[in-house]
């Protein structure tokens, strides 16, 4: 593994990490998903450059596309969660009451 792929996979690691261990706000969980799309986004690019492959070369805009309509998404969530309960912390949300 050279020391790029190495990087790569650890900001993923490091991301899944925050989100699986670190879920008292919602914005944070937001950010650690970000910092996984922007990882993957990086990776593939990098990876579509290293072989030269024109196949792959939408693949990284399509997916930065993706990363920013769950980006635009979450923000709604966030703010509608803070209107209707007045915090993002989340375990004061009970996802079974309407």
């Amino acid at each position: 593994m050279t020391p790029i792929q190495f990087t790569f996979s650890s900001t993923f690691i490091l991301g899944l990490a925050g989100l699986a261990f670190h879920r008292t706000h919602l914005l944070s969980a937001l950010l650690c998903l970000e910092g996984m799309m922007l990882s993957l986004f990086i990776a593939l690019s990098l990876w579509s450059l290293q072989f030269n492959s024109t196949n792959f070369s939408a693949s990284p805009m399509l997916l930065l596309a993706f990363s920013a309509c769950e980006a635009g998404a979450g923000l709604a969530l966030l703010v509608a969660t803070a209107r209707t309960h007045g915090t993002d912390r989340l375990q004061s949300l009970n996802l079974l009451q309407c």
